[in-house]
């Protein structure tokens, strides 16, 4: 039932979630009543990685499970923890970097179909991840499919940290009254912006673009692991990044960390890796 021995997938998301749940403690006065929601959750997602659960249930599902709780989590530890966003910052450096503000400018490119299109590419990053790994594991690649949750779930975390370091809340909120023309779609964007409106909540999640650093991340790892997806999955990537400033989810300088995080995560991860499979 219980496990000694980790997989480095699973030793990372048990050191983060220490780290969050160390964190949690030292805000208790500032979080209040979330204190007591936060630390069971955090509790709950270490005791399972040690769990024996056997086939996708321990690849898969687990993993994501981790994920999706630990970034929920950041909705009550970010602003606590650092109160001041950046938002300022960003938006002027988005200006020196491209004369104009982007999210502005491209409203001349608005229209119904275009913006159904990006909707849909940008809610691609919730799958894509998922896609990798069922393909590897269906290849029965498992040494590939190892390295890539570790270096997944690497970037994921180091975007979290970046998210409790910078917090911002993005475009579509801090110069909203800038944005004179509405988004819509044709048929699934508004329903499907409304449910992410719910299911993140305000996150001041903004900076990096996890959106583009995941989404570079598989695609890069696609290319590496196996290539006949590469091909599928790049206009998508390419869509989803533009997708995340046509949005307003994210400035220019965001999309750039976002890549510098991927190529950190590709360059340094995979020694990380290394370390912790030969230790764990």
């Amino acid at each position: 039932m219980i496990r000694k021995r980790l997989r480095p997938s699973e030793y990372i998301t048990l050191l983060f979630t220490l780290f969050l749940f160390v964190l949690s403690f030292s805000i208790k006065n500032r979080i209040e009543d979330k204190f007591f929601t936060l630390v069971p959750v955090y509790l709950s997602i270490m005791v399972i990685q040690f769990l024996r659960i056997p086939g996708s249930g321990r690849d898969i599902v687990v993993p994501a499970i981790s994920v999706i709780f630990i970034f929920d989590s950041l909705e009550w530890i970010v602003h606590p923890l650092n109160p001041v966003d950046i938002d300022p910052v960003l938006l002027e450096l988005d200006y020196l970097l491209t004369g104009t503000y982007p999210t502005v400018w491209l409203q001349r490119f608005i229209n119904p179909l275009l913006t159904e299109i990006m909707q849909l590419a940008y809610t691609s990053y919730y799958f894509i991840p998922v896609v990798l790994g069922i393909f590897l594991k269906i290849k029965k690649r498992q040494g590939e499919f190892e390295e890539a949750l570790f270096l997944i779930l690497l970037c994921f975390y180091l975007s979290y940290a970046g998210y409790m370091l910078f917090p911002a809340l993005g475009p579509r909120f801090y110069i909203g009254h800038l944005h004179t023309v509405e988004l819509k779609g044709l048929l699934l964007m508004e329903p499907i912006h409304e449910l992410l409106n719910k299911l993140e909540g305000i996150k001041r999640d903004a900076f990096p673009s996890g959106h583009t650093a995941i989404a570079l991340l598989c695609l890069i790892l696609s290319y590496r692991f196996e290539r006949k997806i590469f091909w599928s999955l790049l206009p998508v990537v390419i869509l989803l990044i533009v997708s995340t400033v046509y949005l307003r989810y994210h400035y220019v300088v965001d999309i750039m960390a976002g890549i510098i995080l991927t190529l950190a995560v590709i360059i340094a991860g995979p020694f990380f890796y290394k370390i912790m499979k030969g230790g764990c």
